[in-house]
């Protein structure tokens, strides 16, 4: 039952977004994942729903990134952890790319809820 509530929740940020926004947006959408290029949709496109929530998964992974660079600082177990850290980065990098250019508001694993929630833009 949470999870069609969730699912419910999604498709309705998709719908807010509507067709030519996300038309118009999808490579703002896509620059919120490439690190600190996040700053150029989060001071330009703000006023779109579609950049929004891609703006708060690209801030989610960005987070995620700088806590695997720390974790690697730690010699040995850090190295592993960090390499396995930043495995999962690229995975949800990818992720995230390819859902901001095929036009999808759907949240990353692992950080996608805890961005959408914790992230006040």
């Amino acid at each position: 039952m949470a999870d069609e509530m969730k699912d419910a929740k999604m498709a309705d940020s998709g719908a807010k977004a509507g067709g030519s926004d996300v038309e118009d947006n999808k490579f703002m959408a896509a620059l919120s994942y490439f690190g600190l290029l996040v700053l150029i949709p989060l001071l330009t496109k703000k006023d779109s729903p579609y950049v929004k929530f891609h703006i708060k998964q690209g801030l989610g992974l960005l987070i995620l990134m700088v806590a695997v660079n720390v974790i690697l600082v730690i010699p040995f177990l850090g190295w592993i952890v960090g390499f396995i850290g930043w495995l999962a980065v690229l995975g949800l990098f990818i992720m995230g790319v390819i859902n901001a250019f095929g036009g999808k508001t759907k949240p990353l694993p692992l950080i996608g809820d805890w961005a959408d929630k914790n992230l006040n833009i």
